[in-house]
């Protein structure tokens, strides 16, 4: 069951009134997300306040933050949302425990400890708790805090070491020595136990002097454990450490010196290669940060000086040589040339930009040296905003992490239960010996440790989030890499999305003695209004023909057919001929509709122009799908996507026409905003997961009903970051199988990791209870299936896009 928080934020609304038009886009918005389940504003002793019934797993109080600031609110710092960079933690269990204690302190809204990121992430009140309060229940867990990542500017020094685990390394110790102090142990408790035991075994060694080397092992194999282990028994806590810490220590109660050091030091060595292994899929996270330029060559008075890019103001003008990295979000003021935006959108082929193109900051510039106005700040920059997200996403567990918590929160405690009476009941029985039952009972310690279980997922989610992040793909959180790992099919929106979106005037048939641009001149001074595709291919149309176009006033969208507007006080009505079908709108006559429904018939949209109630003509354009969009279709297909739909307010005959030439399944037209959730929802109910994919501004609600909205173009839009559960950041829909497919290998290597650490417990309680293994061999079980499973979610990092993309086109 999925916990739901309800919290009151206040607002600061500038001389805004609570029902003000401001706060009900506000409202909207959030209700439109995914994970909030009520959004409203109440008044308060003169003070706004807006109340939230939210799942913190499906969205941040961060993300809140972002859409009250770009809805014209600012929600006040009493609810803080913080992200804290730690290292020190040795298990994943601990981290939960860690996560457990933060989450029962007063003021605590939510937290989340994602152990394979090495990342807090909390929202507490700062009227209940404070920042010093949290950090020292960290400490308490010998964590340590690398940085507060609210505040870290994302520099690549700064991670220069935050994915290494220096374990408990004292603060006396040379830099260099604390960078390697759990090789360090490691490599000691290693020879020492290699020296007893060859000593011992082939050379003749005294036990007494074996013994010696052997407690050097368990010295140096345990300090770790042992600083991790002894803080949680304290807190009645029976994490991974302590259990193995008493399995060693029941090891040495039987006399098994050696076998309790060898134990010590394969759980050191397997901790020390799963860091390893997780510092890569962290790097491949943090390489993000390293695409920001520290610095930009700025003009200023006639003169190019060098300058923190945090300082840069928007308005400033920013020179950007050939091979450096553009080191804002902007557009060229001065210039042409052609820029790498592989980095944010993952297109392998250089577009070309000139002036009034917009650029992102972390992309390069290949060719020739431009001027980049500054448009946004660093902290709000596409780049910024996706690190943002990408770190956010790590705190949203996807329901394999959440059904792991649960399973390990009940299986420790059944097993030391059954460990206890495991000791005692055969010796009182006479069914075994004291000690075997002791023995055999480390032995079900070392199976109540569920590692692999507790990392296998968190593992996976990180790497599959970080390359698709890598490759021009954001995916919001786990629980959305495993949805969208389960479609079984996907709803389109027609216009900008299977088409180009980019319509041309094909035909203007004038009616009733008037002239085409006569036709185009009206129908063109009432869409100048709007920036509708069809209303900007007939403002072309118009300015290609050198028209001069009348004033119009107001515009009034009739939902899925047509705008109203006025031009001279006589009414216009530009739409289909749905449009002209109500009792209060002008009727069409044979000949019309005749005309209208031949140039359907061609795969055309029409727009039918009134005015003052007389029909001056049609007007037809002509979309035609993307080039990649046939292929695109093929390739889900074959990735197993049974049902491919199109969902449009467009014409039938145009819909048809479209979904024929590019492979689709299935064709739901004419259909008004309303009725494309009523589609999506009854898809839902016959398929079960499904995901829709838009610009995400036009199809916000769509997208928010899905099980999985996706967004296109989101580079260029922060709306479509917000809104959508994924964002393909180049306009560009050949992204979408690779998104898919990774999604689907994430949730194989999610379900292989759990066959795999469920396996491995099941055998060790098994091999425990006949007394078929040694401890040893227990180990070596349990370590080596926590690293099989890590090494294994890493292969999502080399998962490889099959593009057939429009970049090439270009």
């Amino acid at each position: 069951m999925v916990n739901k928080t309800q919290i009151e934020l206040n607002l600061v609304l500038p001389e805004i009134s609570v029902d003000d038009e401001c706060v009900e886009i506000l409202t909207e918005r959030l209700s439109r997300l995914k994970g909030i389940e009520k959004a409203h504003v109440i008044s308060q002793d003169d003070e706004a306040q807006l109340c939230l019934h939210f799942d913190p797993n499906l969205i941040s109080l961060g993300e809140v933050k972002r859409i009250a600031r770009t809805s014209g609110a600012s929600i006040t710092e009493r609810y803080r949302h913080e992200q804290i960079a730690f290292k020190g933690l040795n298990t994943a269990d601990s981290a939960q425990s860690l996560q457990k204690s933060l989450t029962r302190q007063d003021g605590v809204v939510h937290t989340s400890v994602n152990y394979a990121a090495g990342l807090i992430f909390i929202a507490y009140d700062t009227d209940v708790i404070q920042r010093p309060a949290i950090e020292a229940i960290i400490q308490n867990y010998s964590a340590r805090i690398i940085q507060d990542s609210q505040q870290k500017t994302d520099r690549p020094e700064e991670h220069e070491h935050s994915g290494h685990n220096h374990g408990s390394a004292p603060e006396f110790l040379p830099h260099w020595l604390q960078e390697k102090w759990t090789l360090f142990l490691v490599g000691l408790a290693g020879i020492f136990f290699a020296i007893g035991f060859v000593g011992e075994t082939f050379l003749g060694m005294n036990e007494t002097l074996a013994t010696v080397f052997f407690v050097l092992a368990y010295i140096a194999g345990g300090y770790d454990i042992a600083t991790h282990a002894i803080p949680g028994l304290f807190r009645g806590e029976f994490d991974t450490d302590v259990l193995m810490l008493a399995a060693a220590g029941g090891a040495a109660i039987l006399g098994e010196w050696a076998e309790g050091a060898f134990l010590l030091f394969l759980f050191a060595l397997g901790h020390a290669g799963e860091h390893y292994a997780l510092d890569r899929a962290r790097s491949a996270v943090n390489a993000l940060g390293e695409l920001m330029p520290k610095t930009a060559r700025v003009r200023r008075d006639n003169e190019i000086v060098e300058e923190p890019v945090d300082e840069l103001q928007v308005g400033d003008v920013v020179v950007v040589r050939p091979g450096d990295r553009i080191p804002v979000d902007g557009e060229i003021s001065s210039g042409a040339t052609a820029i790498d935006q592989s980095p944010i959108t993952g297109e392998s082929v250089p577009v070309n930009k000139t002036e009034g193109d917009e650029v992102f900051a972390g992309t390069i510039n290949q060719d020739n040296a431009v001027d980049v106005r500054v448009t946004k700040l660093a902290a709000d920059n596409t780049l910024s905003r996706v690190m943002q997200m990408v770190a956010e996403a790590q705190s949203q567990q996807s329901p394999t992490q959440r059904f792991t918590q649960r399973f390990t929160s009940w299986f420790v405690p059944v097993v030391l239960i059954g460990t206890l009476l495991f000791v005692i009941i055969p010796p009182i029985l006479n069914l075994s010996s004291f000690q075997d039952s002791f023995y055999r009972g480390m032995l079900l310690l070392v199976a109540a440790s569920p590692c692999a279980l507790a990392i296998g997922t968190p593992a996976a989610v990180l790497s599959g989030i970080a390359q698709a992040a890598r490759n021009g793909v954001l995916i919001k959180g786990g629980v959305h890499l495993e949805n969208l790992g389960d479609l079984q099919v996907i709803a389109f929106d027609k216009t900008g999305t299977i088409t180009r979106g980019e319509f041309e005037v094909s035909d203007v048939v004038a009616l009733n003695g008037y002239e085409h641009n006569d036709v185009l001149r009206i129908a063109a001074a009432v869409e100048q209004q709007s920036n509708h595709p069809l209303a900007l291919a007939i403002v072309r149309a118009a300015q290609g023909n050198d028209l001069d176009l009348p004033e119009a006033n107001g515009l009034e969208n009739v939902a899925g057919k047509g705008v109203r507007s006025q031009i001279d006080d006589q009414p216009i009505l530009l739409g289909s001929l749905r449009l002209f079908q109500g009792t209060d709108t002008p009727e069409a006559d044979n000949e019309l509709r005749q005309s209208v429904e031949k140039l359907e018939r061609d795969g055309k949209t029409t727009v039918i122009v009134n005015q003052n109630g007389t029909f001056l003509g049609i007007i037809a354009l002509a979309d035609v799908p993307r080039d990649t969009a046939k292929n695109v279709m093929q390739r889900l297909k074959d990735i197993g996507i049974k049902q491919l739909v199109m969902l449009t307010g467009d014409n039938d005959d145009v819909a048809k026409d479209i979904a024929k030439q590019v492979g689709l399944t299935d064709v739901r037209a004419e259909l008004l905003p309303e009725d494309k959730l009523d589609a999506i929802k009854a898809l839902e109910k016959q398929y079960g997961s499904i995901a829709m994919i838009g610009d995400g501004v036009n199809d916000a609600p769509a997208l928010a009903t899905a099980t999985v909205g996706i967004a296109m173009g989101g580079a260029g839009t922060a709306v479509a970051l917000e809104t959508a559960d994924v964002a393909l950041m180049a306009d560009d829909l050949s992204r979408l199988p690779f998104a898919v497919g990774l999604s689907r290998a994430s949730r194989r290597i999610i379900q292989q990791n759990l066959v795999i650490s469920l396996g491995v417990i099941g055998l060790l309680i098994l091999s425990s209870v006949v007394g078929i293994v040694q401890l040893s061999g227990a180990v070596i079980l349990h370590e080596g299936s926590t690293i099989l499973v890590v090494i294994n979610a890493l292969r999502l990092l080399g998962y490889k896009p099959e593009f057939n993309s429009e970049e090439k086109s270009r």
